[in-house]
């Protein structure tokens, strides 16, 4: 039988001849995508582990300069703190003075004082009261050793400068006169290898 003037026989073998050759080019082209499809996914798992390795490294930065900057705020908070707290100490000396030579000078001064006093307060920055409490080296600087009946050995006979806490930390001692305490068992409260002279004061 014949089509268009060619045998159907020959037609079915020339079709039988072309199945190989383009069965051949499909399965190249199968191979090429999958090997492309495999290329892509290995780059796609490759930028993806540089992605997360980018975003790791920026989160690091961000928490070690949060931590610097928190850290040279709180040491610039210090360092004001330190230079204030003699300030405060002169307050507390002029607020205790015996002499009052103007009434309405004084309330001025308190109320200063106090407005400072609850400021640093706010900030973490609090003084401890200490007279009549046992000594101990590390919140006391002892400078001195006197004597006062009735108080217990060793105690604090007076405060010349408080003691300051910030948050349950100490930031300052407090320099204190100490009663009935030796030489020898103070340097070793102090933890000093050596006793230091010191003033022996009589306290009335």
């Amino acid at each position: 039988m014949y089509k268009n003037g060619i045998p159907a026989d020959s037609l079915v073998h020339q079709m039988q001849q072309f199945k190989p050759v383009y069965r051949m080019q499909t399965n190249e082209i199968e191979k090429n995508h999958k090997t492309e499809v495999a290329s892509l996914k290995q780059e796609l798992a490759a930028e993806r582990e540089r992605y997360l390795r980018l975003a790791a490294d920026f989160d690091n930065y961000r928490k070690r300069v949060t931590r610097e900057q928190e850290r040279r705020a709180a040491s610039q908070k210090e360092a004001l703190v330190r230079e204030l707290l003699p300030a405060v100490d002169n307050l507390e000396r002029a607020l205790t003075a015996k002499i009052r030579s103007d009434e309405s000078f004084f309330t001025g001064v308190k109320m200063v004082y106090e407005q400072l006093l609850e400021t640093l307060k706010r900030h973490g920055f609090e003084p401890r009261e200490d007279v009549g409490q046992p000594f101990d080296g590390r919140l006391h600087d002892g400078i001195a050793v006197g004597s006062k009946p009735g108080m217990a050995d060793p105690s604090l006979i007076e405060v010349w400068e408080r003691d300051w806490m910030r948050d349950a930390e100490m930031f300052r001692p407090a320099k204190v006169l100490v009663n009935k305490l030796s030489e020898e068992d103070f340097a070793q409260r102090q933890g000093r290898k050596e006793a230091e002279p010191m003033l022996e004061q009589e306290v009335t």
